[in-house]
């Protein structure tokens, strides 16, 4: 007898893997913890492969777990599409999306193309701001959709998290720290989510810090920093071979962040809630290659 791949139980391994364990796949997918293991247990019985690891301090995944997830990553993704595609209820709407610059050159652009094209009666006009405005615009309804950083302390049960990084202190390799005064600072501008953690946690980073250059992306700051004009804070994924990490007590070490879709509270519209969830499941499918 051939063996068959259950959707639902596709679906319950994916959220396992995406979210970390079977108790918090059973939250996001509002199913019990025993229901998740069964749809688990199924999938292992169907193909005879042990999918999760039950050992402590072991990957959640086995080796074969893992082969299917990228399966299942593919399999969904065409299932879902499909579905949306050839569904009688057409979905309609206009939707104001916020993101971040960096969440702008991840590929959201490609889900934003590939959403237009399954839903093309729905409008989504899209800006890019920083994290902290986003935040704003959120709670006063200004937009239905943040995809922003905010730090992993601060996460509400309600945000989507698409992935989590450290963020480190940095200077070029060339750079010589002042040996007294303030240190030159980078600051991604005066919204800057990094600058406002410096000034409300570091004692006394008035005096011991100077913002010498505020520019609202990336690229300026890591040529900023690669050039030699200070020291700034930067997720590590955008740390180059030529800067180096500073260990000094004198900076401390700040908090972790994570990548997240956020709706706003005062947003009804299904069309939103469909076009988050094509931005999680997608964009958690990219961050899953790129470690791979």
């Amino acid at each position: 007898m051939v063996a068959k791949l259950d959707v639902d139980s596709l679906r319950a391994l994916k959220a396992v893997a995406d979210h970390g364990g079977v108790t918090k796949a059973s939250r996001y997918l509002s199913l019990s913890q025993s229901a998740v293991s069964h749809k688990i247990k199924r999938l292992e019985d169907s193909i005879d492969c042990v999918l999760l690891s039950r050992r402590a301090g072991a990957s959640l995944l086995t080796q074969a777990g893992e082969r299917l997830l990228g399966y299942a990553n593919r399999i969904l993704s065409l299932h879902d599409e499909a579905v949306a595609s050839l569904s009688k209820r057409a979905l309609v709407g206009n939707i104001r999306l916020g993101m971040t610059e960096d969440m702008s050159s991840s590929g959201l652009a490609r889900i934003l193309a590939r959403f237009a094209r399954l839903f093309p009666d729905v409008s989504v006009r899209t800006h890019v701001n920083q994290s902290m405005i986003l935040q704003d615009e959120l709670a006063d309804g200004l937009i239905d959709l943040g995809v922003m950083q905010v730090f992993s302390e601060d996460l509400r049960q309600s945000d989507s998290v698409l992935y989590q990084c450290h963020l480190r202190w940095v200077k070029s390799q060339d750079y010589q720290l002042p040996a007294d005064g303030p240190v030159p600072f980078l600051a991604y501008d005066d919204h800057c989510l990094y600058k406002d953690w410096l000034y409300d946690y570091v004692d006394l980073a008035d005096q011991l810090f100077q913002t010498v250059l505020k520019c609202p992306n990336n690229a300026g700051i890591i040529a900023g920093v690669e050039a030699g004009l200070g020291v700034s804070i930067l997720n590590e994924r955008h740390i180059s071979p030529t800067m180096v990490t500073l260990l000094d007590d004198k900076f401390k070490s700040p908090p972790d962040i994570a990548y997240i879709v956020r709706l706003s509270s005062k947003t009804k519209s299904n069309a939103v809630k469909v076009l988050a969830e094509e931005i999680t499941r997608e964009t958690i499918d990219i961050a899953h290659l790129r470690v791979a």
